[in-house]
C-alpha cells in the first residue's frame, strides 16, 4: 500500500483540503490534531489533522492547515501523535436483535482462560440471585481457553454456580448445562440421543447440536424467538441497547449490517440525539410459513422499497436467504442431496430479486452451497443480470478458488465471517487440514474481487473488529491457536473492515474513509494499528470514537456500567 510522508502532505494541501478556505468557510464544529490519521482513501493517505463542520469531514491536512479552519466555539482535540482509523463497520451482525438482552446474558467474547469464564460465570450467578437462570448464547468456544481446552461439565458447573441452573452455548455446536437446569428442564429423564450421558447413563450437562434449540426452549429464560424481537419490557430493551452500543463504540465500531428488529427505537434514540452506530438493514417479503409461503413472497417483492432512509438507518439489501437450495451444513464434510426441484425454487426466487433491482446479501457457507446458488444465478443473467446490484455472499468459509473467479466475472462482493476466530479449533476436527484455508482469504485479496469483513455475531462469533483484523493478518483465533494460513496484510485487512464494507452498502462516496465530504466517522486508537506487534493488534481499543462529528466513546470519560 502507498503511504504519504506527513513531510510531504503541503505539495497536495490544495487537493486534500478540498477547497476549504479559512476566510470564507464557516469555522469547523470540530478539529483533530497532532494525529497519524490514516485516511483509508485510495491512495491509503497519512494526515495529522481533519476538521469536521455539520457532521462531515471538511478537510484533512496538515496541523497548520487544519487549525486554521478553527473558530472560538470549536472543539479541539489533540490526538497526541496517537493512530485514527475511520469508524469500522460491520457488514453483518445480529447487533439490534442482541442489545435487547445485552446487560442480561453473559458474554466470553475476549475471555482467553477458563478460569476467567468460570469467574464469570460465578460472578454472574451472585449478580443474578439464586434460582435465577445464567446463560449465554454463543460467541466464544472451549477451544480459545489457553489453560484447558476441554468442554464445561455438570459438576464443574455445579460447583461454581450451585444454587442457578446455567445454559452456556458453544456457538451452536454444543450446549452446557448445570444440574439447577436439568432438573428444571427434565432433560434426565429424557431419552433423545442428543443428551450425552456417563457410563452410568446420568446426563453429563453436555448437549450436541441438535438438542441446542430444543433445551434453550425448554430453559425458556428468554422469550426471544429466533431472529424476532425480545419480549422484554421497554425499559430493559433500552438500558442494553445502549450497554452495547457503548461496547460496539469502545471497540471501534461506528456503523453495521444487519437486520433491524427495534427500528422504531433506534429512530427515537436518532431523535434524541443519542444515535452512536449507523445500521444499513435488511428488508424482505412476508410470506408466513407453509405450503404456499414462497410463492407469496415472490408476489411481495415487486412492492419492496429501498434506500428509503437516511445516514443512520437505512434499507439496503435483501438477506439472509432465498427459499429452496441447501448443502449448508458447516459441521459436515459430507452434504445431504439437494433435489433439483430446491435448487429451481431458488433460482426463481433469485431471479425475482434481481428483476426487480435489489441486492441480495445471502448466507452461503460451505463450497457445495456455493457452488449451487452461484450456478442458478449465472443461469439468469441474460435475463435479470446483476452485476450493477452487488450482490453477495456472506460467511464463505467453503468457498473455491475456482468459484471466487466466477463470483468475480459477475461483480458480487464477498462478506467474510471469521466465524472460526472462535469456532477454529471445530473447524479443524471437522475439516482437518482444509480448516486452514477457510476461507482462501490470500487467494480472495489477489483475485481482485470486493470483499469485506464483518462477524455474523453474537451466537457463532465475536463482536470486537481488532479481533478479527487480527485474524486476518495472523491467522489466529480467540487464545492463539493457528486456524488459518491464508492470510492478508494489514492495510488490506483495514480497507476490507472500512472503505469496502461501505461499497457493499452503496455508501462508498461518503462513508468508509477519512476524505472532505465524508461522513465523520474516525476512532482514536489507544495503539497504531500500522505498527504495533503483530500479536497486540488484538488489543487495541479506541481511546476516542467519533460518530458524525460527535463523540460517542472516551476512555478518558468517567467510567459508567454497562453489565
Amino acid at each position: 500500500m502507498k503511504r504519504l510522508p506527513l513531510a510531504l502532505l503541503a505539495a497536495f494541501g490544495v487537493a486534500f483540503v478540498a477547497g476549504v478556505s479559512g476566510q470564507q468557510a464557516p469555522p469547523a464544529d470540530l478539529i483533530l490534531t497532532n494525529g497519524k490519521v490514516i485516511t483509508v482513501d485510495d491512495q491509503f493517505r497519512i494526515a495529522q489533522a481533519v476538521a469536521v463542520r455539520n457532521g462531515r469531514f471538511v478537510a484533512v491536512g496538515t496541523n497548520q492547515e487544519i487549525t486554521r479552519l478553527a473558530g472560538p466555539n470549536t472543539r479541539r482535540i489533540d490526538a497526541r501523535g496517537r493512530a485514527v482509523v475511520p469508524g469500522l463497520i460491520d457488514n453483518h451482525a445480529h447487533y439490534q436483535e442482541e442489545g435487547a438482552y445485552w446487560t442480561l446474558e453473559l458474554r466470553f467474547d475476549n475471555v482467553e482462560t477458563r478460569k476467567e469464564a468460570l469467574d464469570r460465570i460465578r460472578a454472574k450467578a451472585k449478580q443474578n440471585g439464586p434460582g435465577n437462570w445464567v446463560y449465554n448464547l454463543g460467541g466464544w468456544s472451549y477451544d480459545q481457553f489457553t489453560d484447558d481446552k476441554r468442554p464445561f461439565t455438570r459438576d464443574e458447573l455445579d460447583t461454581i454456580a450451585p444454587d442457578n441452573p446455567v445454559f452456556l452455548q458453544f456457538s451452536r455446536a454444543e450446549t452446557f448445562v448445570n444440574s439447577k437446569a436439568i432438573e428444571l428442564t427434565g432433560l434426565e429423564a429424557m431419552k433423545e440421543p442428543w443428551i450425552r450421558r456417563d457410563t452410568n447413563g446420568r446426563a453429563t450437562g453436555i448437549i450436541d447440536v441438535a438438542g441446542n434449540g430444543r433445551v434453550r426452549n425448554l430453559a425458556n429464560f428468554l422469550d426471544a424467538p429466533n431472529g424476532q424481537r425480545a419480549k422484554l419490557p421497554a425499559d430493559v430493551i433500552e438500558r442494553s441497547q445502549f450497554a452495547m452500543l457503548r461496547d460496539l463504540n469502545r471497540a471501534g465500531l461506528t456503523a453495521s449490517g444487519g437486520e433491524c428488529q427495534f427500528e422504531p427505537e433506534y429512530r427515537e434514540y436518532q431523535r434524541q440525539g443519542r444515535a452512536s452506530m449507523r445500521f444499513f438493514c435488511f428488508r424482505l417479503a412476508e410470506g408466513g410459513r407453509g405450503a404456499g409461503a414462497a410463492e407469496k413472497q415472490m408476489a411481495a417483492i415487486p412492492s419492496l422499497k429501498y434506500f428509503d432512509g437516511d445516514e443512520w438507518l437505512d434499507h439496503v439489501n435483501w438477506g439472509e436467504n432465498f427459499p429452496g437450495g441447501g448443502g449448508d451444513n458447516l459441521y459436515s464434510v459430507t452434504q445431504a442431496p439437494v433435489p433439483q426441484e430446491s435448487w429451481d425454487l431458488f433460482g426463481r426466487f433469485a431471479q425475482e430479486v434481481a428483476k426487480n433491482h435489489i441486492q441480495a446479501l445471502l448466507h452461503t457457507q460451505t463450497d457445495v452451497a456455493v457452488e449451487g446458488k452461484l450456478r442458478e444465478i449465472e443461469k439468469f443473467q441474460k435475463d435479470a443480470p446483476i452485476r450493477q446490484l452487488r450482490w453477495a455472499f456472506m460467511h464463505m468459509e467453503g468457498v473455491t478458488p475456482e468459484q471466487v473467479d466466477r463470483m468475480k466475472a459477475l461483480n458480487m462482493f464477498i462478506a467474510i465471517h471469521p466465524r472460526e476466530i472462535v469456532m477454529g479449533g471445530l473447524h479443524k476436527r471437522v475439516w482437518g487440514d482444509k480448516a486452514l484455508v477457510m476461507p482462501p482469504l490470500r487467494y480472495i485479496q489477489d483475485s481482485g474481487i470486493k470483499w469485506g469483513l464483518g462477524t455474523d455475531a453474537f451466537e457463532v462469533n465475536q463482536y470486537r473488529p481488532f479481533q478479527t483484523l487480527y485474524w486476518a493478518v495472523t491467522g489466529k483465533m480467540v487464545g492463539g491457536m493457528q486456524v488459518n494460513s491464508s492470510t492478508v496484510t494489514r492495510e488490506e485487512a483495514l480497507i476490507a473492515h472500512t472503505r469496502h464494507n461501505a461499497y457493499l452498502f452503496f455508501r462508498e462516496n461518503d462513508l468508509g474513509s477519512i476524505q472532505p465530504g465524508f461522513l465523520a466517522d474516525m476512532v482514536v486508537l489507544d495503539r497504531d494499528y500500522l505498527t504495533v506487534p503483530v500479536e497486540q493488534i488484538k488489543d487495541i481499543n479506541s481511546a476516542m470514537t467519533i460518530v458524525g462529528g460527535r463523540v460517542v466513546w472516551d476512555a478518558a470519560a468517567p467510567a459508567a456500567a454497562t453489565r
